[in-house]
């Protein structure tokens, strides 16, 4: 155990390098390789986390699971990642990420494995709660990785730029994966067994993508803290690193209540996103008529537009508003929320329900990008950014979790049978009605909104 903790501890820091253009060269070109692989890596390894979501109507098709069931398998997901997304942040704050992030990728491709050979409820359940706790790796190392490469100042976009990654991850989920499971190739199992092994193999890459180009905190590299760097006073990271003194700062986050009230803001609005991501291709294939591909391509429209919402939000909240959040918050929240309506209420018109799609997914992914951890670290202390991502995290995969079951439970409540007759057989039609749980999802995100507007005259701790 002692050899494990060493092998994830964060490296002790190195001789200062003098030479200050040796450091501009290595500044640059590690926050270059950081950005991009922190992108990159959780990217790539949210198609473990979403796998299933993209094969539940095949796995209901074949009698494997019950939507009740594949509801409650997926809850056990979001609530593995809530307390993974909590305990790991804490620890990141503490960890070399480089090593952190590639664990947790190549332990989520395991347990996808692990999914496709298992048709027991209570397995796939267990099974599911592990990846999520794996995938709880990533945001938190993610974010100490933002935290120490990246200044008060700047943050807001390169956040931004980060959380692309969510979009990127859900698009190759719902359009690359739908795909591959609609024609899979013959020979190699079932669609929806075929839906597990191509998410794990892609983990299994980005873990060593993540391995070879992400690097521990600059100082380990015998460099200045960023704050140094570029003489920002706001990011004080340079003095020495002290247990005790993490620890203290680690539980001085509990104490403010702004970061209660984003955890609540955020765990609604995570509400909204997980019931989209979830039920939202089953929606558009059984009440709104489209096949499985073209349901999921639907949904890849609105995680496409919000590689654009995360670059926008954190470039408007930056250069806007000073490095502001709270007027962004509710720009993109409204962008967000009023959508829904469109998409619920509206016209079956391909081209209405497309275009809702886009805008919702430009806001949701902005307001996400704030609530759902850059709003906090602002607020932290910027040591600790783990124990906040932490945090947060943990409220708001429980109000996803809560979703899946919730949602499984009033679409498998709503059930109808239509008996046809046709000669001597007699088929009988399930039908789900989708109107009780829509209201839930949609209110779940006025919530967030007017919880998130509350916070107006917060601004970020120096």
């Amino acid at each position: 155990m002692r050899s494990i903790l060493r092998f994830f501890a964060a490296g002790e820091d190195a001789p200062r390098i003098s030479d200050a253009a040796s450091i501009d060269a290595q500044f640059r070109y590690h926050r270059r390789n950081i950005i991009f692989i922190i992108t990159l890596g959780y990217g790539l390894g949210y198609v473990c986390r979403l796998a299933l979501n993209v094969v539940k109507k095949p796995l209901m098709d074949a009698g494997v699971f019950t939507p009740e069931e594949v509801g409650f398998i997926g809850s056990m997901l979001l609530y593995g990642y809530a307390l993974g997304k909590f305990s790991n942040g804490i620890l990141a704050d503490y960890s070399n990420v480089k090593r952190f992030f590639a664990a947790g990728l190549l332990l989520s491709a395991l347990m996808n494995f692990g999914m496709s050979l298992s048709t027991v409820v209570w397995v796939s359940a267990a099974l599911w709660a592990l990846n999520g706790w794996f995938q709880g790796f990533g945001a938190p190392g993610c974010v100490v990785a933002l935290a120490n490469w990246f200044s008060n100042q700047e943050r807001g976009r390169y956040y931004g730029i980060w959380s692309t990654a969510h979009s990127i991850g859900e698009g190759l989920t719902y359009l690359g994966i739908a795909f591959l499971i609609a024609m899979p190739p013959k020979g190699l199992g079932l669609p929806w067994q075929f839906g597990f092994w191509v998410p794990a193999t892609i983990c299994v890459l980005a873990a060593i993508l993540v391995y070879i180009f992400l690097q521990d905190r600059p100082q380990t590299l015998g460099l200045p803290s960023v704050a140094e760097w570029r003489n920002d006073g706001g990011l004080a990271t340079s003095a020495p690193r002290d247990s005790r003194s993490i620890l203290k700062d680690q539980l001085k986050v509990l104490t403010f209540p702004s970061i209660w009230i984003i955890a609540l803001a955020s765990s609604t609005m995570y509400i909204t996103r997980y019931a989209i991501n979830s039920w939202g291709n089953v929606y558009l294939q059984e009440i709104r008529g489209f096949d499985l591909f073209d349901a999921n391509l639907f949904i890849f429209l609105n995680t496409a537009a919000g590689i654009l919402g995360c670059v926008a939000y954190g470039y408007m909240s930056d250069k806007w508003f000073n490095a502001r959040r709270p007027p962004t918050n509710l720009i993109f929240g409204l962008m967000e929320l009023l959508p829904l309506f469109v998409i619920f209420y509206g016209p079956a018109n391909h081209f209405v329900l497309a275009t809702a799609l886009v805008v919702y997914g430009f806001g949701l992914s902005g307001i996400l990008a704030s609530l759902g951890g850059l709003f906090a670290i602002d607020i932290a202390p910027k040591k600790v950014a783990g124990a906040a991502m932490g945090f947060i995290g943990i409220f708001s995969y429980i109000g996803a979790g809560l979703q899946d079951y919730i949602s499984g439970s009033l679409i498998y409540n709503s059930e109808v049978q239509v008996i046809f007759s046709m000669g001597e057989v007699t088929p009988t039609v399930y039908f789900y009605d989708y109107s009780t749980p829509i209201l839930f999802w949609v209110g779940a995100s006025v919530i967030s909104v007017v919880l998130a507007t509350s916070l107006w005259n917060v601004h970020a701790s120096d």
